[in-house]
């Protein structure tokens, strides 16, 4: 069992940063990818970023390419999402998962969300 806890949400101007947490428990943090989605109001869920047990091949969704990176501490059991250059339309509530497999299509684990609001 796996439990992740996200933290670092919150108001930020357009052309700002913020860095989100996710903090997992368990002893096998290390052996699953580790990503990010986020769900806006009213729209479907989106990837957003993921990264591969040993920390390399970060991969990203067409939406944030050149102004998200994702990075994780496996000493820590941590996955970090650094954002760069927000936009009002990143406003969504992000998620942080764990899965077996790089697809991240039916992650094992999801944490509570953390709200993120960019404003214009």
């Amino acid at each position: 069992q796996v439990q992740l806890v996200e933290s670092g949400g919150g108001l930020v101007q357009a052309g700002g940063s913020l860095r989100l947490s996710c903090a997992a428990s368990g002893r096998t943090f290390s052996t699953y990818f580790m990503g990010w989605f986020r769900q806006a109001p009213g729209k479907e869920r989106e990837f957003v970023a993921a990264i591969r047990g040993s920390g390399s091949s970060p991969y990203y969704g067409d939406s944030v390419k050149g102004r998200f990176t994702i990075s994780r501490v496996n000493a820590n059991n941590t996955v970090y999402l650094q954002m760069n250059s927000l936009k009002p339309e990143d406003t969504a509530v992000y998620y942080c998962a764990a899965d077996r497999v790089r697809t991240m299509r039916a992650p094992d684990y999801w944490g509570q969300g953390t709200q993120v609001t960019v404003s214009s």
